[in-house]
């Protein structure tokens, strides 16, 4: 369920809650989106692919390229790395307030195969999302932030990603308990890895205790 969308010099940000997800649910889930991508957003994701799987390089590292259309009615097919949040620029890290976090980097919006060039293509914009346990499931907040302090995240651009990754948070309250629940019959990890991205610290001094 979200709670609030806001702005502040930092990026655009929403704070969630939501019932009967775990901490644990949503670590798999970063592990294993190909399985569930069209869950998380139904209306506006379009398949996504590994470009560097987590299964052979661990999550940090991984990119994955994600179709998906905004509610401007853009299309965008970006690349998305997840990053190591003890090495992500200070502005980011300043933002980590709970004990989970993934911290995702987009570039190539066009998202062009010929054109994939991780160290070489512009980067866009981070995206962070982090949580922790609650009374109730999870509490969590998922940040927009430019690349550099002063960014291009303009106010539109801001409330347009935060429409679409509202609807994407309060999916995960719909689909992720069921969907894990199934999954967790598996035990080859080559099939359904799992990482945790619990965190050591907070803003700057955060670091992954098991990554």
């Amino acid at each position: 369920m979200l709670k609030e969308i806001r702005q502040d010099e930092t990026g655009t940000h929403l704070d969630w809650e939501l019932e009967c997800v775990t901490s644990k649910m949503l670590n798999w889930f970063w592990c294993n989106m190909e399985k569930c991508d069209n869950l998380w957003h139904p209306n506006q994701h379009i398949g996504l692919t590994w470009m560097i799987n987590p299964r052979d390089v661990g999550p940090i590292g991984s990119i994955h390229r994600a179709p998906q259309k905004w509610n401007d009615g853009k299309i965008i097919t970006p690349y998305i790395r997840l990053d190591d949040v003890s090495k992500v620029p200070e502005h980011v890290r300043k933002v980590l307030k709970y004990d989970h976090a993934i911290v995702a980097v987009g570039f190539n919006l066009e998202g062009k195969e010929e054109s994939y060039d991780p160290e070489n293509t512009r980067k866009e914009a981070y995206r962070v999302h982090q949580w922790q346990s609650s009374e109730a499931g999870v509490i969590g907040m998922s940040s927009a932030i430019p690349l550099h302090p002063k960014g291009d995240q303009y106010e539109d651009s801001g409330m347009i990603w935060a429409r679409h990754a509202s609807e994407e948070t309060g999916n995960w309250e719909v689909f992720l308990p069921q969907l894990y629940s199934m999954y967790r019959i598996i035990q080859d990890k080559s099939i359904c890895p799992y990482y945790s991205f619990e965190l050591e610290g907070t803003g700057l001094g955060a670091k992954y205790k098991y990554l």
